[in-house]
């Protein structure tokens, strides 16, 4: 079995940075081969996927957070991380990572991040 572990969230003011961490365990050589994803939700509000990075280091990012939001990848320490600065208020949001697709057995707790203004 895989759990994705994500760490790093706090409060921050507007115009700040966070460094968000996602440690994988169990099967990490599967993990490894996919396509990871940040994925961010507000209260009452769906579920987003931010960001996204290939196993060959590729990555996208939503038109929202290009320019400010930097995913990598350290296959050597299992890890997934997300690189978030000049942050805004309409950042604040549970972050969770996750496969491309979102595999239902993989949700952790994710971590919150709050952006003061």
């Amino acid at each position: 079995q895989v759990q994705l572990v994500e760490s790093g969230g706090g409060l921050v003011q507007a115009g700040g940075s966070l460094r968000l961490s996602c440690a994988a365990s169990g099967s990490i050589f599967s993990i490894n081969a996919m396509t990871m994803g940040w994925y961010r939700q507000a209260p009452g509000r769906q579920r987003e996927l931010v960001a996204g990075i290939t196993s060959g280091g590729y990555t996208k990012y939503a038109a929202s957070v290009k320019g400010r939001f930097t995913i990598s990848r350290d296959n050597t320490k299992n890890t997934v991380y997300l690189q978030m600065n000049s942050l805004k208020s309409a950042d604040t949001a549970v972050y969770y990572c996750n496969t491309e697709g979102g595999r239902s057995a993989y949700w952790g707790q994710g971590t919150q991040v709050t952006v003061s203004s």
